[in-house]
C-alpha cells in the first residue's frame, strides 16, 4: 500500500485536513510582522565620549585609545573603528552574528567602567553607549521650527522631551538632535579687563563653580515637628551670575563678574546650525536598533508623536521631513501583487494544457495549500513578510504545482487507458510516489549549502531557503495525499464529442510538436557524439560567461532618499561653513525632484556638514545626483558628495561614498605618506567617481612652543597654562544648572572679538603664585603648524578610509579589480595594508565563496540522488541537465544588462532544482520500463521522453510564468526582484530546449558504459523507430 491509498479512500478527511492547513496558514499570514528585508543586522554598539575643547589628536590619545584597549578585549568583536574630532570621540563596535546586542551591551558597559580611571578627569560625563549603527541612515527625521522661539529653546524641547521619549520606543536605537545646542549661561570674558584687575581665568572658573551649589543641606526636627532646610544656592540664569564677586579691592570695592565679562543667556555650543526646507530648524534623527523591525519602529514613533507634540510648547511646529518606510511598504506590496499574479498565471498554464476545469482544479489546490502551509512555517520560525520571503513564495508557485502536475498527468494517462478514476488514482499515485519524493528531496538539497552559509550573506538568504524548502516539502505531501484524492473524486472520463475549434487547433499543434520532437530525438540518439560535444561546449560556455559577466553584491534599490556629505577646505571656519551649507541647500531645494531637504553643520568639525534629501515619488535618485553634481561642481571651497540611502549597510564606519577601501598602518607616518598617493591613483580610475577620503591632516593650528625653564622661573606650571587656554578658547563647561527635566551648563570662554585671530593669544596674561601677571610671550613662542581635524582607528591602529562610487555602467567587480591593480602598481610597502570594507568587503567574501557554493549544491544533490536511486551513474545523468540552465541564466542577465548579484545566484540555485526535476521525470519512467525487461536503454529513454514531454512542458511553463511577474515587474523594489526573475526565465527557456535532447543521450551513453563495466551482455541497442501518433 502506498502513502496515497488511505487518503484516496477517505476523500472527506483528506479535504478537511487540507482545509485546516489552509486556514492555519491564513491565520499565520495575518500574524506575521511585515519588514522590508530579513532582520540580519550585525549587533552594533556605538560608544560616545566628549571633552570640550580637546583637539582630535588629544581625543585620540587620551580618550579613544584607552577605550579601544578595554573594548577590544570583549569576546565576539569583529570590527572596531573609532573617529576622534574636536572635543568628541566615537568608537563603533560590530559583533559576531552569534551575539545578541543586549549581551554585548552589558560587556561594553563593563569595559567602559574598567577604562574610566585611564580617561581624562576633565570629561563632563562618562562615556555612554547606544545600540545603534552610526553608518546606518535614520529611519525618521523630524524638523522643529518656530516663528517665535529661539534655537536653544527648540533644542531644549527636542532634547529634553522628544529625544528622551523616542529613545525609549521599542526598536529605536538612538534619537540624536542636531542643528543647535542646549540653553546655557555663557560667560564671555574680556582678557584686558581681567588683566587690569589682576584676576586670572582660573580664578573666574573657580568662583563660578563654587557659586553654584545645589548641595544637600540637611534637616531640623524636634519631637513633634520636622523642617527640611533649603537655600537659594542654585544660580539659574545669567542675571544670577552677573553680580558674582570675584575679588575685593583694598579700598573695599568689589570686582564683579559683569565688570570683566558679558554674562548672557545663550547656548552650550554656538557653532551649530540646522535648516529644513530653507528655514532654520532643529533636526531630530531617529535611528533603529540593529535587528529591529523598521516598519514597526516607525509605526510606534508616529503613534507617539501626537502625545509628544502636546507636551512641548505650542509655538514649535514638528514636521516629518524624511521617512524611510513608504518605499519599503510599497516594495512589499509590489511583491505581494507579484505573488498573486504568479498564482493566477500558473493556474492559467495548467488549464491551457489540460483544457478541463475539473483537471485544472486539482493541481490548482496545491498552490494555495502549499503557500499557506509555508506561511505557518514562517510564523513558527519567527520570520517576517518581507521582500525575500515573498520572492521565495512567488517563485515557489511555479515549483509547488510541479509535483501535482506530474501526479495528475500520470493518473489522466491511466484513465485514457480505460481505468476508472479510483483505479487510475491508486495506480498513478503509486507509480509517481518515488518520482515526487526524489524531485522534492533533491530540490530541497539545493538549498542546504545556502542554509549553512556563514556571515551576514548566509543569514540574509537563509530565510529564502527555508521558506522555499517548506513550500516544496508541503507541496510534496499535498501532491501525494490531496491531489490523488481529488483526482479520484473529480476526474471523469472525457466524453466523446467533437472538440471546439480552439481545441482542434491545440490538438493539431500538440501532435505536430510531439512528432517533431520524436524525429529530432531519434536523430540525436543516433548521433550521440555530436550531442555530447554540444554538452561539453555548453559547460565551457558556462565557465566563460561566469568569468566575463559583471558581478555585483546586491542590486541597488532606489529608496527615493539621498544622503549628502559636504566637505570644505580644512581651514574653513564654522561661519564660512554655515554660509556654504545655506548656498548648497538653496541649490538642492530648487531642484524640481526634491520634496524635502534638511542639513546641519557644526559640532565636532567646522569644515563638514550633512544633508538629507527626500525625493518626490517616481523620481530617480541617480538622475537627481547626476544633475546636482553638475550644478554644484563649480562651488568654490567645498564639495558635496551624494550617496543614495540603502536598506542594507554592512560595517560601522560612516563614509561619504557607496563603497569603502580602508588603509591601515602601524606607523601613522606611513599612512599619511601613502594615503594621498593611493587616493590620487583611485581618483584617476575611470571606473570610479566621487573618490574621497576621511583623512583631514592639514588643518591649521596655532602651536605654542613653551620654554619650561622660563615657565618654572616665573612660578607657573604647564597645567596652569593648559587650564587657562582651555578657559579662554574651549567653551569650557564650568558649572551645572540643575532643572527638574534636564541639566544645563555654565560655559566660559573669551568674548567673540578675542577669538578672531591667533594674535589675540599675545594679549593673555597668566597669574603666577606670587600674584605677578605674566604675558604669554614671556615663556612661549607662537607659530603656525598643521594638524589633523580628525583621527581614525580600526582595530586600535591608525586607519583611513577612501570612499568611492561607481561610474555609470560600471559593476562592483570591475571597480574592485581596477582598485587592486592600481594599488599594486604603486608598490605600496607591506607596512600599509589595504582592504575593502563595508558592502565592498562583504561582496568580495561572497564572490570568493560563489563557486564553492555552487559546487557544494552539486555535490549535495549528487549524494541525495545517489542514495535515492542506489546508483552512482543515474545522478550524473540528472546533473548533466544543469550546464544549459547556467548558460541561459547568464545570457539572459547579460542581455538585460543585469549584474550577476547574490539575487541572481539564488536564481541559479533554483534553476538547478527545476531543470533537474525534468530529468527525473524522464529517468524514472525509463528505469521502470528498462527493469521490466521490455526495452533497451535507448528504447526506454526514447519512450520515457515521448510520454513525459507534456508534464515536462507543463512544469517548465508553470515555473516560467511563476517567475515572469518578478522579471517584468516594475515599481518599488523591482531592482531587487528582477535579477531573480530574469535568471530563472532565461535559464528555463534555454535549458528546456537543450535538456530534452541531452538528457536522453547522456542516459543512453552512461547505461551502455555501466553495462560494459559490469560485463553484462547488453540488449541490442536498436535506434528507436519513429512512432506514429
Amino acid at each position: 500500500m502506498s502513502l496515497s491509498t488511505p487518503f484516496i479512500h477517505r476523500p472527506v478527511a483528506t479535504l478537511l485536513l487540507t482545509l485546516a492547513l489552509v486556514l492555519s496558514g491564513a491565520v499565520a499570514y495575518f500574524l506575521l510582522p511585515v519588514a522590508p528585508l530579513p532582520q540580519v543586522d550585525y549587533p552594533t554598539i556605538s560608544v560616545s565620549a566628549s571633552l570640550p575643547g580637546a583637539s582630535p589628536d588629544t581625543m585620540a590619545a587620551t580618550v579613544a585609545t584607552p577605550l579601544e584597549r578595554a573594548l577590544g578585549a570583549i569576546a565576539g568583536v569583529t570590527e572596531m573603528t573609532s573617529r576622534s574630532s574636536q572635543g568628541s570621540t566615537r568608537v563603533t563596535l560590530q559583533f559576531d552574528l552569534g551575539r545578541t546586542v543586549d549581551g554585548a551591551a552589558r560587556d561594553v558597559q563593563a569595559a567602559i567602567n574598567a577604562s574610566r580611571r585611564l580617561l581624562p578627569s576633565g570629561m563632563p560625563s562618562n562615556p555612554s553607549y547606544r545600540k545603534v549603527n552610526p553608518a546606518d541612515s535614520p529611519i525618521l527625521i523630524l524638523a522643529l521650527t518656530s516663528p517665535t522661539l529661539t534655537r536653544g529653546q527648540m533644542y531644549d524641547a527636542a532634547s529634553t522631551v522628544l529625544a528622551q521619549k523616542l529613545s525609549q520606543v521599542e526598536g529605536v536605537g538612538q534619537a540624536t538632535v542636531s542643528g543647535g545646542a542646549l540653553p546655557a549661561v555663557r560667560v564671555e570674558l574680556d582678557p584686558t579687563r581681567l588683566s587690569a584687575n589682576g584676576i586670572s581665568l582660573e580664578q573666574v572658573r573657580s568662583a563660578i563653580t563654587s557659586s553654584n551649589g545645589r548641595r544637600p543641606l540637611g534637616v531640623v526636627e524636634r519631637e513633634d515637628h520636622y523642617w527640611q532646610i533649603g537655600a537659594n544656592d542654585q544660580a539659574s540664569v545669567a542675571a544670577d551670575y552677573a553680580p558674582l564677586v570675584l575679588r575685593w579691592n583694598a579700598n573695599g570695592s568689589a570686582v564683579l563678574l559683569r565688570d570683566v565679562a558679558d554674562v548672557v543667556n545663550g547656548v552650550q555650543d554656538v557653532r551649530n546650525y540646522g535648516v529644513a526646507n530653507g528655514k532654520p530648524a532643529i533636526l531630530l534623527q531617529v535611528y533603529k536598533q540593529p535587528g529591529a523591525n523598521i516598519l514597526d519602529a516607525v509605526d510606534r514613533v508616529r503613534a507617539l508623536l501626537p502625545q509628544l507634540e502636546a507636551s512641548i510648547p505650542a509655538a514649535i511646529n514638528v514636521q516629518i521631513v524624511s521617512d524611510r518606510t513608504p518605499t519599503l511598504r510599497a516594495s512589499v506590496r509590489e511583491v505581494q501583487r507579484a505573488l498573486l499574479l504568479a498564482v493566477a498565471l500558473v493556474v492559467m498554464v495548467v488549464f491551457l494544457f489540460l483544457r478541463s476545469f475539473r483537471a485544472a482544479l486539482v493541481p490548482s489546490v496545491a498552490v494555495p495549500a502549499s503557500l499557506m502551509g509555508a506561511f505557518g512555517v514562517m510564523y513558527l520560525a519567527g520570520y517576517t513578510l518581507d521582500n525575500l520571503s515573498l520572492m521565495a513564495l512567488t517563485i515557489a508557485t511555479g515549483f509547488v504545482v510541479d509535483d501535482a502536475i506530474a501526479v495528475l498527468e500520470n493518473i489522466a494517462r491511466h484513465m485514457e487507458g480505460g481505468k476508472s478514476a479510483l483505479q487510475a488514482a491508486l495506480a498513478g499515485s503509486r507509480e509517481m510516489a518515488f518520482t515526487v519524493l526524489s524531485m522534492s528531496i533533491s530540490l530541497v538539497a539545493v538549498f542546504v549549502p545556502i542554509m549553512f552559509m556563514g556571515d551576514v550573506v548566509g543569514r540574509f538568504f537563509r530565510e529564502f531557503a527555508v521558506v522555499m524548502s517548506a513550500a516544496i516539502l508541503i507541496s510534496m505531501l499535498v501532491s501525494l495525499t490531496t491531489t490523488p484524492a481529488l483526482c479520484a473524486l473529480l476526474l471523469r472520463p472525457r466524453p466523446v464529442r467533437a472538440p471546439s475549434r480552439m481545441g482542434q487547433a491545440m490538438d493539431r499543434f500538440g501532435a505536430r510538436s510531439q512528432r517533431l520532437y520524436r524525429r529530432s530525438l531519434a536523430w540525436c540518439l543516433r548521433h550521440p557524439a555530436l550531442v555530447l560535444g554540444a554538452l561539453v561546449g555548453v559547460i565551457g560556455l558556462n565557465v566563460f560567461l561566469y568569468a566575463t559577466i559583471e558581478k555585483g553584491f546586491l542590486p541597488e534599490q532606489d529608496t527615493g532618499r539621498i544622503m549628502g556629505f559636504i566637505r570644505a577646505d580644512q581651514a574653513s571656519s564654522y561661519q564660512a561653513m554655515e554660509r556654504r551649507i545655506k548656498r548648497f541647500l538653496a541649490i538642492v531645494e530648487a531642484d524640481p525632484a526634491v520634496e524635502n531637504v534638511t542639513g546641519f553643520t557644526g559640532g565636532g568639525q567646522s569644515n563638514a556638514g550633512a544633508m538629507f534629501m527626500t525625493l518626490k515619488r517616481g523620481q530617480s535618485s541617480d538622475a537627481v545626483i547626476a544633475r546636482l553634481r553638475n550644478q554644484l561642481k563649480d562651488e568654490p571651497g567645498a564639495r558635496l558628495f551624494m550617496v543614495p540611502q540603502r536598506d542594507i549597510r554592512i560595517g560601522g564606519r560612516q563614509s561619504s561614498g557607496s563603497y569603502d577601501y580602508t588603509l591601515q598602518a602601524d606607523d601613522v607616518a606611513d599612512l599619511r605618506t601613502w594615503e594621498p598617493r593611493i587616493r590620487e591613483a583611485l581618483a584617476a580610475l575611470p571606473q570610479l567617481e566621487d573618490v574621497n577620503s576621511d583623512v583631514q591632516d592639514h588643518g591649521e593650528q596655532t602651536t605654542l612652543d613653551i620654554d619650561r625653564d622660563a615657565l618654572a622661573r616665573l612660578g607657573l606650571t604647564v597645567a596652569q597654562v593648559d587650564a587657562t587656554l582651555n578657559d579662554a578658547f574651549g567653551q569650557r563647561q564650568v558649572g551645572v544648572i540643575y532643572n527638574p527635566l534636564n541639566q544645563y551648563r555654565v560655559v566660559m570662554e573669551a568674548a567673540p572679538r578675542f577669538l578672531q585671530d591667533p594674535k589675540a593669544l599675545g594679549g593673555f596674561f597668566f597669574i603666577s603664585k606670587t600674584g605677578q601677571q605674566v604675558p604669554l610671550s614671556a615663556f612661549a613662542k607662537v607659530r603656525s603648524t598643521v594638524t589633523p581635524l580628525s583621527v581614525s582607528h580600526e582595530g586600535g591602529t591608525p586607519a583611513s578610509t577612501v570612499s568611492f562610487g561607481l561610474a555609470k555602467g560600471v559593476s562592483l567587480s570591475d571597480a574592485t579589480d581596477a582598485i587592486e591593480q592600481a594599488v599594486a602598481s604603486l608598490g605600496v610597502p607591506v607596512s600599509v595594508r589595504g582592504s575593502f570594507g563595508g558592502n565592498a568587503g562583504a561582496f568580495q567574501k561572497a564572490l570568493a565563496s560563489q563557486p564553492l557554493l555552487i559546487l557544494a549544491a552539486l555535490v549535495t544533490i549528487y549524494l541525495v540522488l545517489g542514495v535515492l536511486y542506489e546508483s552512482l551513474v543515474h545522478p550524473l545523468t540528472i546533473l548533466s541537465t544543469l550546464p544549459s540552465a547556467g548558460v541561459g541564466a547568464l545570457l539572459a542577465l547579460m542581455l538585460f544588462h543585469t549584474e550577476f548579484s547574490l539575487i541572481a545566484l539564488i536564481g541559479v540555485f533554483l534553476l538547478i532544482g527545476i531543470v533537474k526535476k525534468n530529468a527525473i521525470l524522464m529517468i524514472d519512467f525509463a528505469l521502470a520500463r528498462q527493469r521490466s525487461g521490455h526495452a533497451s536503454a535507448a528504447q526506454a529513454i526514447y519512450r520515457a521522453a515521448s510520454l513525459r514531454l507534456r508534464p515536462i512542458l507543463m512544469t517548465t511553463m508553470a515555473a516560467i510564468f511563476g517567475a515572469l511577474p518578478l522579471a517584468l515587474g516594475r515599481g518599488d523594489g523591482a531592482e531587487l526582484r528582477q535579477p531573480l526573475g530574469i535568471a530563472v526565465v532565461g535559464g528555463l527557456l534555454v535549458s528546456q530546449l537543450l535538456t530534452l535532447y541531452t538528457t536522453p543521450v547522456v542516459y543512453m551513453v552512461l547505461e551502455r558504459l555501466r553495462q560494459r563495466v559490469q560485463r553484462t551482455p547488453p540488449r541490442p541497442a536498436s535506434v528507436p523507430r519513429l512512432e506514429t501518433v
